[in-house]
């Protein structure tokens, strides 16, 4: 799945609490979708120390910090489903 197919069902969560449906989805799921991000985290770190020209590097840097938000908006929504928490900014 591309990174921005993670972020898109990770704002379907968002959007589900916010209209009070958390209850509709399962917390593995958004579990699992963190899985996703993080093996797609090690995969770009491992393509930035391969790539050799600066603007691929800078280009997969974006998504690295991209995907490393995502987790951090998937840790939260894992929270908010569970207990009570400030989301981070999208």
């Amino acid at each position: 799945m591309a990174l921005k197919k993670y972020v898109a069902k990770l704002n379907d969560y968002y959007e589900r609490l916010e209209q009070g449906k958390a209850h509709k989805f399962d917390p593995s799921h958004v579990a699992k979708v963190k899985q996703k991000l993080l093996a797609k985290e090690d995969q770009l770190i491992n393509e930035i120390a391969d790539a050799d020209k600066p603007e691929k590097i800078e280009r997969l840097q974006g998504k690295l910090a991209i995907a490393r938000t995502q987790i951090e908006r998937a840790d939260w929504l894992l929270e908010a489903i569970t207990g009570d928490d400030t989301p981070p900014e999208a």
